[in-house]
């Protein structure tokens, strides 16, 4: 089975914003933060305040942040994606990744038309190395069951 290119580009430490990253830390947009971090990504927060999270700097758009990165994963409700993808675009973005647990064909779609690599439907955690714990299990059983269904 051939790795999905888009995947492998988000699966090292890199320069990445999260949007949708709230200071409540219990909040799935503040635990992929966290988690990034914890594995030596860059991460930086876009977030509905400029109060710094986690003791970084947090920014209200993609717009406004200095150097923006090349990488954005999306962890907000598909109705707050709005202009997003054209954001993405003006400011450099290469490669989106949409955060499963919504649906976001819309928002993909503009995405892979605007020339982006695009991931949806998967957890960033499951991939972003080094991966443990329950989304190294998470991984391993959606290998499995992908060539069990050959799906690649």
């Amino acid at each position: 089975m051939k790795p999905d290119p888009a995947i492998v580009a988000f699966s090292t430490p890199q320069r990445v914003a999260v949007v949708g990253v709230s200071r409540t830390r219990w909040k799935f947009g503040n635990t992929v933060f966290r988690e990034l971090l914890r594995r030596g990504y860059d991460a930086v927060p876009v977030s509905m305040s400029d109060v710094p999270i986690e003791g970084k700097r947090a920014f209200l758009s993609l717009s406004v942040i200095p150097d923006p990165p090349e990488s954005v994963i999306v962890v907000v409700k598909p109705e707050r994606v709005g202009g997003l993808v054209d954001e993405a675009v003006r400011t450099g973005v290469r490669r989106i990744w949409f955060q499963q647990g919504a649906d976001f064909t819309e928002a993909a779609a503009l995405a892979k038309a605007a020339g982006l690599d695009v991931v949806t439907g998967k957890c960033i955690l499951m991939y972003a190395e080094p991966v443990g714990g329950i989304h190294a299990v998470h991984r391993y059983l959606s290998r499995l069951f992908s060539r069990l269904r050959g799906v690649s």
